[in-house]
């Protein structure tokens, strides 16, 4: 039943192109030929100043993504494309977009005519890149016109704030952990070498980010100029990559803690194994029986108890330099999801949703209004359970033999036309972010700092300038027609 429906509706829809192809033109042209004339010629001028303008962008961003494929084997580009990740993926989704509205624009070919279905798709298709482009950039000019418009304020508010953490948290913290933390007693030796050594590296931060903060307020103003530009995900990008660059000194001190933790607990590890008469078989992934030599035991036995009465001062700086690059980490993963929510979400559905809700249908039923049976008329509302099954044994116990109803249909909802896009682009990452995060806080290994959502990566274009020219021209007169 539902298949002869669609069937018959896309037969009507395709009829009904043919013949507004075929009748209307040739009625409009009899009457309107001047303003009709009028109207292609100032069309037509549109769709030259349009294709030259995007030709020009064209070529400069060709000049620039050529450029910089010349320096990929410097080792300037290659640190910079290691620190501004986010911000260079970021940056070519937003020009791979401007690059690839011609292609958006052209016409669906003849199958949009026989199926609605693919036409609607199609359009929706469409008009979701442009509509991802708008909302992005709106966002962008609002968020860098209030930070051009307060920048002064900005810097020195995110300059005090990033006194405040290396004064307040970083270095008491650290001077903290060499001293009796939380009542437990630690190795006065040990925690003054590693507090040492932190505190060296928080110093030579500190000066270096004091240099930077004269000129702090330029960068603040470039990412306001960005952000109008090019949209907000960019300089949501760059505020990621600064966030990374800032903390650099965090992740260091953090992996080298790290590195020190997973080496004695590894060392704890297999001397626990020699006590037990094991060893483990890197081949075969398994623990395996070992006959340990009497020097072993002993030399097992004298390092196994100072790295275990030295691993609580090691596991104090370890957990409180984790909860530091995992905060840290969390702000990374927070600041990727909105990037990505902001690029799957499907605006030009939101809006149509709430314009013509009907526009989304997600089942029809029938509603059962009037039964005509043996000359008795009966007029009744029998939707509910109770009503249909009355109405199969018969409202007067004759079978009835007419029967009007009417077809409704239901329609979906925001959240169930949003979340199958944010489950794409998240699909089961944040369960399995936690369970690797866990492990490694456990044994000391590297947190991830993302979860790497699906972002729309499209291929780089490279056409000719002529052709280019040409894309946007007929694309921009396929809309007139």
């Amino acid at each position: 039943m539902q298949d002869t429906v669609i069937l018959a509706i896309n037969s009507s829809a395709a009829a009904d192109k043919v013949f507004e192809r075929c009748m209307g033109p040739k009625k409009s042209t009899v009457r309107f030929s001047t303003v009709y004339m009028f109207l292609a010629f100032t069309w037509q001028l549109f769709a030259v100043s349009v294709a030259s303008l995007s030709m020009l962008f064209y070529v400069i961003v060709q000049f620039l993504y050529r450029l910089l494929k010349y320096a990929s084997d410097s080792w300037v580009y290659i640190i910079s494309v290691k620190v501004f990740s986010s911000s260079r993926i970021n940056i070519r989704i937003r020009c791979s977009q401007i690059l690839y509205w011609p292609i958006f624009l052209q016409d669906n070919g003849t199958r949009s005519l026989s199926s609605v279905e693919y036409a609607e798709k199609a359009a929706l298709h469409k008009h979701s890149m442009w509509s991802s482009l708008a909302v992005d950039v709106l966002l962008g000019n609002l968020f860098g016109l209030a930070l051009l418009y307060h920048a002064e304020s900005a810097c020195m508010w995110v300059l005090k704030f990033a006194s405040d953490i290396t004064n307040e948290l970083l270095r008491s913290g650290c001077v903290w952990l060499m001293g009796v933390p939380a009542g437990f007693k630690l190795n006065t030796e040990l925690a003054g070498v590693l507090g040492m050594i932190s505190l060296t590296a928080i110093q030579i931060w500190s000066t270096i980010w004091i240099f930077l903060g004269f000129h702090f307020i330029y960068f603040i103003r470039g990412l306001a100029i960005s952000g109008i530009i090019f949209g907000v995900t960019v300089p949501a990008a760059l505020i990621k990559d600064l966030i990374a660059l800032a903390t650099l000194h965090v992740s260091t001190l953090h992996w080298l803690i790290s590195l020190l933790y997973s080496t004695q607990i590894q060392a704890l590890a297999a001397l626990w194994r020699l006590f037990r008469g094991r060893k483990w078989n890197p081949l075969r992934q398994r623990l395996d029986s070992y006959d340990y030599t009497v020097k072993q035991h002993i030399v097992g036995s004298l390092l196994f108890t100072p790295l275990l009465l030295l691993l609580p001062t090691t596991s104090v700086f370890y957990i409180f330099f984790t909860i530091m690059n995992t905060t840290i980490s969390l702000i990374y993963i927070l600041i990727e999801i909105t990037i990505s929510v902001i690029h799957a979400t499907p605006y030009i559905k939101i809006f149509l949703w709430l314009v013509m809700p009907k526009r989304f249908p997600s089942g029809i039923w029938f509603e059962i209004v009037s039964v005509w049976s043996d000359c008795i008329y009966s007029h009744k509302d029998i939707s509910s359970p109770a009503d249909k099954l009355q109405s199969e044994k018969g409202l007067t116990g004759a079978k009835a033999s007419v029967v009007v109803s009417f077809l409704h249909s239901n329609f979906l909802t925001v959240g169930q036309i949003v979340m199958p896009h944010y489950n794409k682009i998240l699909s089961g990452k944040p369960r399995t972010l936690v369970a690797t995060a866990a492990y490694g806080v456990l044994t000391g290994r590297r947190i991830p700092s993302t979860i790497g959502t699906d972002l729309p990566i499209f291929p780089w274009m490279l056409i000719s300038y002529k052709e280019y020219w040409r894309l946007c021209h007929d694309s921009i007169l396929a809309c007139y027609r």
